[in-house]
């Protein structure tokens, strides 16, 4: 069998293709590729992402200019597509697969396809397909599949309901209407450059109607260039009328943008004669608390026995928990008397042990050269639920302990009608004081500087309790604010339960008190949590004061590990504005910390009272700053791309949830990560 048929080409709708049509490529799993796309009258961009080796899913926002849609001459389109492979690629037969293009937008873009392509010589691929929708133009015929039933023999028009006025999954379109043919091929002239020819059915009947766009013949023909960085431009001329310029982007993120390693290197370990000698200077305490200082741990807690020594360590520095665990080892090694045969290690937060390793001395030296070592130390290693903290051990000048981070940041509102991308730059400065165990005062401070997110004048036109739709006048009515500030106490009931009580100005638009307990068995896949909150909506000053609008909000959470690098996530419950409903995310998370994911809200607000949009839901993507920068760092660029901020399906934003504070301290997560722990 061959190798599954590679993308090297990208169209102008952002996924595997020629120019305009579809190909039955795939990207390389877990990429993440953007692109812009320009031709007259239109703008695309589209980010995709190959979710498996046999599906990619993409969102695209578009820019129609002139296009006189609902009174306005410039169009904002935002749109879904799905491309799911049937068939690998073999020496006798092509790839297959089957697209939905816009199946979750406006429908303007709308289009259904079943697409083969074959790979001849290396360097020669052709492709051929048949498609549904806007691939119906040219040529088109009676639909094959109204054999099936009559019902697939007419395409209701995009303007009848549904996915073109409401952003409602129109499954009643697809593969219905009449069908066309579309093919191409594609030749690499050189590992830079290939040439593109193609025949589209697309009429593009409705940008002619309102642009003046001409289709003057099907035949599109480009050329395509691959930088040295792996970025490609594409050169086109479409439809015999226009000249088209296509960009992309490709990430891949188990790769780091800056190669790891320029970090500090791990301590070596020390000769048994030279840690004896060492042994005997000075207090063991004072050593451990500067030699894991250096590593940028802090020890919070020590006891031992004969054989056993026990610490319990904060990790303010590692994106990886296995990395900070094998720093502590090797401190241990080097510290600890040669008697000392075991180490305990308790990964800690503000002072709640979250989980414990115990690494034997013997397999430090036994597998430090060893090039398998990442598997065998973790078999050898015995992951539990935390050690039992004897009276005494925490140290007495681990608390209180103060804490700050001062920086810049960055806050994004996407598809405003009226400014499809607003900005917010400014510093924050974020202050934790942990008085004890568990018992932490923390708040934050952000100065706006620059930025369009207090140019928008628009007025929510929400029939429910404003507790989102509102943002605007937050951010017009708002200086320096304070984003948080709060009591929480965070505690382990007993085994594989954790507990939190926060109180005080929770997020930026509520304040009151939000309680939690989960439960996350150390060695478990799954996790149980139920959270319950009572909150009022903060004044738009975002300062001291409330608004008239309380309420009582939760949920009942479950999270899976899936196999691989996925979890799940449900949540069901009350939200913020009274509506009760569930909402339903997948995220790949790669060992490294980057992740990609995606989520949808359905509650007991319809679709027509939800307003634009019809139901929450969005894409979000968290960059490790290690990933930038390949330097060790606990900081994260998160952000949430949805069509717009809208009340139902609206949940409190809450620091420190159980579920993201354990997860990286269970064993799942430690197995995929292990092999920085000899970093």
């Amino acid at each position: 069998m061959m190798t599954s048929a590679h993308a090297q080409s990208v169209s102008t709708y952002g996924t595997p293709g020629l120019i305009e049509i579809p190909t039955a490529e795939m990207f390389d799993d877990g990429a993440l590729v953007f692109t812009a796309a320009g031709f007259r009258k239109t703008g695309r961009g589209t980010m995709t992402f190959q979710l498996l080796p046999w599906i990619h899913g993409s969102f695209r926002y578009s820019v129609l200019d002139d296009f006189n849609i609902d009174g306005s001459s410039t169009f904002y389109d935002r749109s879904f597509d799905i491309h799911f492979r049937l068939r690998e690629e073999t020496k006798n037969g092509p790839t297959v697969v089957v697209g939905l293009r816009d199946f979750g937008g406006t429908g303007i873009y709308a289009a259904e396809y079943f697409v083969a392509t074959k790979t001849v010589r290396d360097r020669f691929k052709l492709t051929g397909g048949i498609g549904w929708g806007r691939l119906a133009g040219r040529g088109a015929f009676s639909n094959p599949l109204g054999v099936f039933s009559d019902r697939l023999d007419t395409r209701p028009p995009r303007e009848s309901g549904g996915i073109g006025s409401t952003g409602q999954l129109d499954t009643g379109n697809w593969f219905q209407g009449d069908a066309a043919l579309f093919g191409g091929a594609s030749w690499a002239f050189n590992d830079r450059l290939t040439l593109m020819a193609e025949y589209s059915p697309d009429l593009y009947t409705e940008e002619h109607e309102r642009t003046g766009f001409t289709v003057k013949t099907p035949i599109n023909l480009g050329a395509q260039y691959r930088f040295r960085n792996g970025t490609q431009l594409t050169a086109s001329v479409l439809y015999g009328t226009t000249f088209g310029l296509t960009y992309s982007y490709f990430i891949d993120p188990r790769r780091s943008v800056t190669p790891g390693g320029q970090g500090a290197s791990p301590p070596p370990l020390l000769p048994p004669s030279q840690v004896a000698d060492k042994a005997k200077q000075g207090d063991i305490r004072t050593r451990l608390q500067t030699a894991l200082s250096q590593e940028g741990l802090r020890l919070v807690y020590l006891s031992e026995t004969p054989e056993t020594v026990r610490v319990g360590v904060e990790n303010a520095t590692y994106g990886q928990a296995a990395q900070a665990l094998g720093r502590t080892a090797r401190v241990l090694a080097n510290e600890q008397p040669p008697q000392t045969q075991h180490f305990d290690i308790a990964l800690m937060s503000n002072g709640v042990p979250l989980s414990a390793v115990r690494v034997n001395r013997s397999d430090l030296y036994e597998l430090e050269n060893d090039p398998d070592n990442a598997w065998r130390s973790f078999a050898r290693s015995q992951v539990s639920d935390t050690i039992p903290l004897v009276q005494g051990g925490v140290l007495t000048d681990a608390f209180p302990h103060f804490s700050y981070r001062f920086g810049p940041y960055l806050n994004f509102s996407f598809f405003d009608p009226d400014e499809p991308l607003r900005y917010e730059v400014g510093a924050a400065l974020g202050l934790d004081y942990t008085l004890s165990p568990g018992f932490t005062l923390s708040t934050e401070l952000r100065q706006p500087i620059i930025g369009t997110l207090d140019d928008s004048t628009r007025v929510s036109d929400s029939t429910l309790p404003r507790v989102r739709s509102d943002w605007a006048i937050y951010a017009r009515e708002s200086d320096t604010r304070i984003e948080h500030m709060t009591a929480e106490y965070m505690w382990r009931p007993a085994k594989n339960f954790f507990a939190r009580a926060t109180m005080g100005y929770l997020e930026t638009m509520f304040g009151g008190v939000s309680t939690e307990l989960l439960w996350y068995p150390v060695k478990s896949r799954l996790a149980l949590g139920v959270e319950a909150n009572y909150v009022a909506q903060r004044d738009f000053d975002v300062l001291f004061g409330f608004q008239d609008y309380s309420v009582a909000t939760g949920h009942v959470s479950a999270y899976y590990d899936l196999p691989g690098d996925y979890h799940a996530q449900v949540d069901v419950g009350r939200y913020l504005a009274g509506d009760y409903g569930a909402t339903f995310a997948l995220d790949r998370e790669f060992t490294n910390g980057f992740k990609v994911g995606a989520f949808f809200t359905l509650t007991t607000v319809g679709f027509s009272e939800f307003g634009e949009g019809s139901f929450d839901k969005g894409i979000r993507l968290e960059v490790p700053v290690s990933w930038l920068t390949g330097r060790p760092s606990r900081n994260k660029i998160a952000q949430t791309i949805r069509p717009v901020l809208r009340d139902g399906g609206a949940r409190l934003n809450v620091r420190n949830r159980l579920y993201g504070v354990t997860r990286e301290a269970r064993a799942q997560r430690l197995s995929r990560g292990w092999g920085r722990f000899w970093r």
